[in-house]
């Protein structure tokens, strides 16, 4: 029960420090290459498909139900963002990085359920 209640909370703080990161106005990442960010976001989100799949386990047993949840939340979860970043000055909304997004969230969670089965 309590490890529930714990991912939850990991869940929960993890959404608000993309939040928090997407509130700033820029980042101070180092750029190497064109499109780098992609990975950056795909990053973010594969940490964020694993904590949808370990909390969402406590209520949905049906990897593929689970997988299926965990992809959706997530994808909803990158279009809020890019949407709230169309508001934050020196940030811009992008659909590319919405994919990048949900490509970062789907291969966590393709990744566990393959492990799972």
């Amino acid at each position: 029960m309590v490890i529930k209640y714990l991912d939850g909370l990991g869940l929960l703080f993890y959404c608000l420090l993309i939040f928090w990161l997407s509130s700033q106005a820029s980042l101070p990442a180092p750029m190497w290459f064109a499109h780098q960010d992609k990975l950056y976001h795909a990053g973010c989100y594969f940490i964020l498909g694993l904590l949808l799949w370990r909390y969402l386990g406590h209520w949905q047993q049906t990897p593929i139900i689970r997988a299926l949840l965990a992809v959706f939340l997530g994808s909803l979860y990158g279009v809020s963002d890019e949407w709230h970043q169309a508001f934050v000055p020196g940030r811009s909304s992008s659909v590319v990085d919405w994919l990048a997004d949900s490509a970062g969230v789907s291969m966590a969670v393709f990744w566990l359920f393959k492990l799972s089965n």
